[in-house]
This record gives structure tokens, C-alpha cells and sequence, in this order.
């Protein structure tokens, strides 16, 4: 193992510790550490961000985007309790980064990205790495992909002001999403939604974090 990913690892283990208070988890699983090693960030990065490939922060990838840091990426998938039977929906492709962690640890990972330029840049970049189970899609992600649904994890990777209820309908009972709620440069939340089998769902506030915006369609104006 390359020693900048050890360090990496030990990172994200160390922050986990400090964090666990709030998140309920001292360390993350064997099968989401073990991706985190497996999946080199830098083939994921921009080229003149490499040097800072293996820093626990966010990195930007164009069109005001981000890659975020790994620390949060082993969280969020950790937190979705994934196993190798589980259909995830991603919302928020950006560089493919989180859908090549997922789909070490799921059977089947649908991805979508409103932004063309980086969508087709992930698809080219996922294929050419090898992901055969990863599918990726240029939509508006707050609609999620109902068509491939229902799914037993969602996961959000940009900031939305509010919990798209399409996500939430397309979640399996007895499914979980990881989503960021906060308006763009303020105060923003991660949240856990739990689906229970009834349909209801319980929403619970995991950590404060800082996510670019989700670029979502404007709603339609009503009088």
C-alpha cells in the first residue's frame, strides 16, 4: 500500500475516533476501509490536484464542484450499512469518486449528475477503471431515477435545501439515505433518513458538514 494512502486511512480512523460522539460509530467497517484503500482517489482528481490527492479535505473538479474529503466519503458509506446485495442510488456523480467506493461494497450502483461535462467525464473515467457495476445518468438528481428504483441506500453528495421526497419515495423500506440539508454557505447538517417497513421514516442529524449546493431544477412558480 502506497504510504500516502496508509496515511489516508489512519486520517479517517483517527477522525472517526474524534467524531464518534456525534455519528455513534468509533470506526468505520473492514469491507469500507478496505475501499477506501482499494480505490486510489487520484485517478479522481484533476491532474494539478494530485499532489493533494491523499489530504483529508475537499478538492475542487471543475464546473464548481467538488470531490469531498475522504474522512466524509468513508462516513457517508459507512452509515448506509451497504451490503453485497444492496441496489445504491447516488445523487451527485461529480468525479465518480463515492460510485467506485460503493460499488466495492454493493451489488449494483446507480449514479446520476446534472451537469453534462462531468457526467460524461465519470462515465469515461469509471469505464476505463473498470467498474462494470456502476451505471451513470445526466438528470436532475433530485428527481432521483425512478425507472432503476426502488433502492436499498441513497446517498447525496452536494447540499439541498430541503429532502427531495422523490428520494424518499424511491428508498426501500427498511432502506436508509445519506443526504446534507442546508442552504448554499450556511449552516449545513448531515442527515440519516430511515425508511421503516410501513413507509414512514425517521430522519436523525449525524454532523454538521459544508457541501457545495445540489443543482437541482428550479420548482415551478404557483400563485
Amino acid at each position: 500500500m502506497k504510504a500516502e494512502i496508509r496515511r489516508m486511512l489512519d486520517t479517517i480512523d483517527e477522525e472517526a475516533m474524534y467524531t464518534a460522539s456525534y455519528t455513534g460509530r468509533k470506526q468505520f467497517s473492514k469491507q469500507v476501509m478496505k475501499a477506501m484503500a482499494e480505490v486510489d482517489r487520484r485517478d479522481f482528481v484533476p491532474e494539478d490536484e494530485q499532489t493533494f490527492a491523499y489530504d483529508n479535505g475537499p478538492l475542487p473538479i471543475g464546473c464548481g464542484q467538488t470531490i469531498s474529503q475522504p474522512y466524509i466519503v468513508a462516513l457517508m458509506t459507512d452509515m448506509l450499512d451497504l451490503t453485497d446485495e444492496s441496489i445504491v442510488l447516488e445523487v451527485g456523480t461529480g468525479s465518480g469518486y463515492q460510485a467506485a467506493i460503493l460499488s466495492r461494497l454493493a451489488k449494483k450502483v446507480y449514479t446520476v449528475e446534472k451537469i453534462p461535462e462531468l457526467s460524461d467525464a465519470a462515465s469515461r473515467r469509471l469505464q476505463s477503471l473498470g467498474y462494470k457495476n456502476v451505471e451513470t445518468h445526466c438528470s436532475d438528481g433530485s428527481a432521483g431515477w425512478e425507472e432503476k428504483g426502488p433502492f436499498d441506500a441513497v446517498i447525496v453528495t452536494a447540499a439541498a435545501p430541503y429532502i427531495p421526497q422523490a428520494l424518499i419515495d424511491q428508498l426501500k423500506p427498511g432502506g436508509r439515505m445519506m443526504i446534507p440539508v442546508g442552504m448554499p454557505y450556511s449552516h449545513q447538517e448531515l442527515m440519516l433518513i430511515e425508511k421503516n417497513q410501513d413507509g414512514t421514516t425517521e430522519t436523525t442529524s449525524i454532523l454538521a458538514v459544508a457541501f457545495v449546493p445540489l443543482v437541482m431544477e428550479k420548482p415551478p412558480v404557483t400563485h
